[in-house]
Parts: C-alpha cells; structure tokens; sequence
C-alpha cells in the first residue's frame, strides 16, 4: 500500500478529482464543508438520502455510492461522523475502521482519503486499511478470491506548509502496519511449519535485510547459559528449543539499549497437564508475544528511530511425552532460583524466567518490556478489548498506557501488590509456577517480577494477539502500541 499527500485549498476542488473513490465524513443536521458542497453539486443527493433513512450520519455507519452525477470520483464512500450523545466526539480509529472495511469490499485502487484533516486520523486510516486488506492465504489451493488491488492513500489536506511532518508520521504508520503484517503472518503460520527454528531462520532473514545483528542458540548452547527452566518446559518435544537474540543499533553504542523479550511457545499442548481437545489448534497462537517482538523490531528498523533496542525470544513446544516436565518437578532458573512446577501448562514463565535474567545479565538494559500470551485468567479479566499491562515503574507504565491509545491498541494497567505473591510460595522451592485460580494473571506477572530488576514491564496479551471464531487469525497486537512507545521515548 502507498500513500500521498494532495493539497485542496479549496474543499470544493475534490470534486474533480479523479480517484477511484473518495471517502467523505458525514454527519449532523446541518451538512458542512465538502459535504455541503457535493449536496449541492448533485442537487440535494445527501440531504435526499439522509431524509429517506439511507444513512442518518451516526457514527461509523457507511454508504457507498457508485457514478455520483457532479463527482468525477467513480464511488462516493459516506462515513457517519456523529457524535454520541454523551457529547464526546467520535473515535477516530472506529470511523478509520468502518470506512477501511468498507474499501475492502471494493476493487478501489486510488483512494482520496477526506475523513479528518491530522496525521493521528491518517495513522489510524493507514493501519486500519491495511488490516483490512490483509489476506493469508500461503496454504490453500484451487480458486482464490482476488487479492486486494496495490492501493493508493491519496490524504486530502489544506495545510502544504506541514507536508513535512505528516509524511514522516505516516512514513511511522505504514512501518507499523508492516510490522503488524509480519506478526500476523507468523502467528497465523501453522505449528508443523512455525517451528522454533523457522523462529530462528525468520529473525535472521530480518537481520540480513534490515542490519541487524543477530544470534541464536541451540539445545546445547542454551544448556551451556545455565538456562535449565526453559529447558525443562522443551524437553518432552523432538523440536529443538531456540533462543534467539537480536539487536538494532540505532543510538550511540554507550546508550542503554531497551529490551524486548518475548514468549515463543511455536506449539502448547499444555504437556503432561494437558489441555482440553476443542480450540487446542489456536495454541499454535502461543508465539505471539514473540512475533511481536519480531514485528516490533522490523517496524523500528524500517523506521530508523534514534534508539537501541535487543530483542529476546525463547522459542519452544511444550508437548506430552515419557520424558517430559512433570507437576511436582523442581527446576532451577538461569538466576538461581529453584521453582517447584505444580502445573505444566503454566510453562510460559518457566521459559520467560530464564529469558528476562539472560537480557539483564548480558545487556543491562534501561528497561525490559515482555510480551507473552501468557494466561487464560487475562482473558477472563479483560475479554478481547485491552491487553493486561503490569508495571513496576508509574513513568514507563503511563507511557505504555498513552502509547496505546494513540494507535488504538489498547492496554489496561493491573497491580502488583506484594500480598499477591504470598500465593506463589513453595513449600519445596524458593518459588511454585502456579498461585491457584484467583488472580491468575496477576499471580503470574509477580513470578515474573521475581527475575527483574530496574524498569520493567509485562504485557498478557492472551486476550489481543488473535481472534476465535469465524474470523479466527492473529491480530498483530502489541505491535502497535511497542512501536507507538519506542517512537515516543526516541523522540523525548
């Protein structure tokens, strides 16, 4: 997809322009602006379909109109812009979504985009297109619908004298959705396919193509770091674990570089406690936190941002077999830590443990964000709207939180209060994996926070990195709002 800038002093002059189709807001009794003016270049043609009911301008609601008599676009898309009655004003990224759904059903190649007039409503339009347009179809075979046409985003501005910093910023969203598109295709991979060392060949594809650096270890590396935790959950699997380690120079090589470390189980069978038959095929969704780590890293480098980040993946099965980890086993982590394992689904901390140790160990990071899909009880806290955000720091919390909601990706703050983990003591060990049933993703974020130190952050995004149903696949998420975030703190 590719995207301009085309100045129109004058609202009326999008009327001659020749486009395939032209995206307008809607909205309010009394028609304004480029709305009033193609009301009156079709005699009254809005105003008509307003009253008749065809689209009343409630917000998002969309009608696509094909040869409007006084256009010379060949299809007029109304997108609804009213305001809720609570006064607030509509959500620029729900209008971005139900106009970019609505293109997508359409064979428009050049699109003139006069839906919001700032780089925050072009972002929004960028991705949103681009999720729509997204297609994976690498593994079917016979008659394909057709792919989408290679579109052009034509935004429609008043302002040439800002042409400068609205093509940065939509330079920044289309290295977003790039990013996005990567982590969706890993994730949607399937499990025979996406292994951990397919993981490892993805990261080194990247690296070669965007100069990074990169490393990976095998069995007998990560034997030899001390990682025996992350060892164990891969045992019972004839995969080989990975850890894969990569990193963008962007800043000056004194500069404390932001760690990104990410949870790939490529497969969880929740091994010797196993899990339920129905939807067992979405476990292969259980790398999503490190494709995002991946798609993060790709979005950064496309962008060149002013920073230093490391990028961290522990990739592995977790599977059932005679010599597999079992509940009642004791591990001991990279830090030292002994964990008495009381449930062998709960692997996604065994691994990330010894991961989050490595990336302080050996790079000393300014701050450590982890990205995993790591409980079922965040999805129960939060549904499928916001991610699970848990922090030790207020600063790099809030900044999270904002970063989200610029892009429509949001997080929701959880706590961390010490008298959580009086839950996750062993009687056998210095830590137990599971803290029973209440307060499950909290429970799980204070393992986690036993191997960190200094600024940190963990993301549950077992609720937002796919969707169930009939439109089944992954999301993308978190790329968005860690992108959002690294742009943020290059530029402070």
């Amino acid at each position: 997809m590719k995207f301009q800038l085309q100045t129109f002093a004058n609202p009326a002059r999008l009327l001659e322009a020749d486009c395939d189709c032209l995206v307008v807001g809607f909205g309010g009794q009394k028609l304004k602006g480029l709305a009033k003016a193609i009301d009156q270049a079709t005699g009254g043609l809005l105003a008509r379909l307003r009253g008749e009911g065809e689209i009343t301008g409630k917000a998002g609601q969309t009608l696509l109109l094909q040869a409007v008599s006084g256009l010379k676009a060949r299809r007029l898309l109304l997108v609804g812009t009213e305001p809720p009655a609570t006064g607030s004003g509509p959500d620029a990224a729900a209008l971005a979504r139900a106009a970019a759904k609505a293109l997508a059903a359409t064979r428009a190649a050049h699109v003139i985009w006069a839906l919001g007039e700032d780089e925050g409503a072009w972002t929004h339009a960028l991705l949103e297109m681009q999720q729509a347009d997204y297609r994976f179809d690498a593994y079917r075979t016979g008659e394909q619908p057709p792919a989408p046409p290679e579109r052009t985003l034509s935004f429609a501005t008043a302002d040439d004298k800002r042409h400068g910093a609205m093509h940065a910023r939509l330079a920044q969203a289309q290295a977003i959705a790039h990013g996005v598109a990567l982590t969706r295709d890993l994730g949607n991979t399937p499990p025979n396919i996406c292994t951990p060392a397919y993981l490892a060949d993805v990261a080194g594809t990247l690296a070669k193509d965007w100069g990074l650096e990169v490393e990976v270890h095998d069995r007998a590396g990560i034997e030899a770091l001390g990682m025996q935790s992350f060892l164990a959950v891969s045992q019972g699997s004839t995969q080989e674990p990975r850890l894969i380690v990569l990193r963008y120079q962007g800043d000056k090589a004194k500069r404390a570089p932001v760690a990104l470390v990410g949870k790939g189980v490529t497969f969880d069978s929740g091994g010797i406690s196993i899990k339920p038959a129905e939807a067992m095929d979405e476990m292969k969704y259980d790398m999503c936190g490190a494709a995002s780590v991946l798609g993060t890293l790709r979005a950064c480098a496309e962008m060149r941002l002013k920073i230093n980040l490391v990028g961290v993946i522990v990739a592995c099965e977790n599977m059932p077999a005679g010599n597999a980890l079992k509940p009642g086993d004791v591990v001991r982590s990279l830090s030292g830590t002994t964990i008495e394992v009381l449930n062998t689904d709960a692997e996604g901390r065994l691994i990330l443990c010894d991961a989050l140790t490595y990336a302080q160990q050996r790079f000393q990071p300014d701050e450590t964000i982890d990205i995993a899909t790591l409980t079922g009880a965040c999805v129960i806290a939060l549904g499928h709207v916001r991610s699970g955000l848990y922090a030790n720091d207020d600063g790099l919390g809030q900044a999270l939180l904002a970063a989200g909601d610029k892009v429509s990706d949001p997080a929701w703050r959880m706590p961390l209060d010490a008298a959580y983990h009086e839950s996750i003591k062993s009687r056998v060990a210095d830590l137990a994996n599971i803290g029973g049933r209440a307060g499950g993703s909290v429970t799980a974020a204070c393992f986690l926070s036993r191997f960190v130190q200094g600024r940190w952050a963990h993301l549950d995004v077992a609720g937002t990195a796919w969707k169930s149903g009939a439109d089944k696949g992954g999301t993308g998420r978190p790329v968005p709002l860690l992108a959002q975030y690294l742009i943020d703190r290059a530029a402070s």
